[in-house]
C-alpha cells in the first residue's frame, strides 16, 4: 500500500518507506497490566506522503533516521487526530 492511501481502522497494512525523523524514546505504563515500555514516533514517507510510525521497545533502537523499513500486516489509528502506523503484536517491522 502507499501512504495516502491508508485512513484510520485499517488493517493488515503492508508499507515499505523511508525513515525521515524520530523523536527520543520515552517510557509509558501500560494502565491495563501496569508494565513500563518504550515508545519512540519515527515519521516514514514514501513517494505519496508521510505518517507516524510507533516504534514499541527493541523497535526504538532498531530503526533510525535514514533506514528504510518494511512493515507487513501493521495496523492504522488516529492518535489526538495525527493517522499512526502500528505494527501490533501480529505484525512486523524490518529494517531492509
Amino acid at each position: 500500500m502507499k501512504i495516502n492511501e491508508l485512513k484510520d481502522g485499517d488493517r493488515k497494512v503492508d508499507v515499505e518507506a523511508n525513515v525521515i525523523e524520530k523523536s527520543d524514546a520515552r517510557e509509558v505504563r501500560s494502565r491495563y497490566t501496569n508494565e513500563t515500555f518504550r515508545v519512540a514516533d519515527a515519521t516514514i514517507e514514501d513517494e505519496t506522503g508521510t505518517i507516524t510510525l510507533t516504534l514499541w521497545n527493541e523497535q526504538v533502537e532498531q530503526v533510525n533516521v535514514g533506514d528504510r523499513v518494511k512493515i507487513e500486516n501493521g495496523y492504522i489509528k488516529s492518535f489526538r487526530d495525527i493517522l499512526q502506523l502500528n505494527s501490533g503484536k501480529y505484525g512486523s517491522l524490518t529494517v531492509l
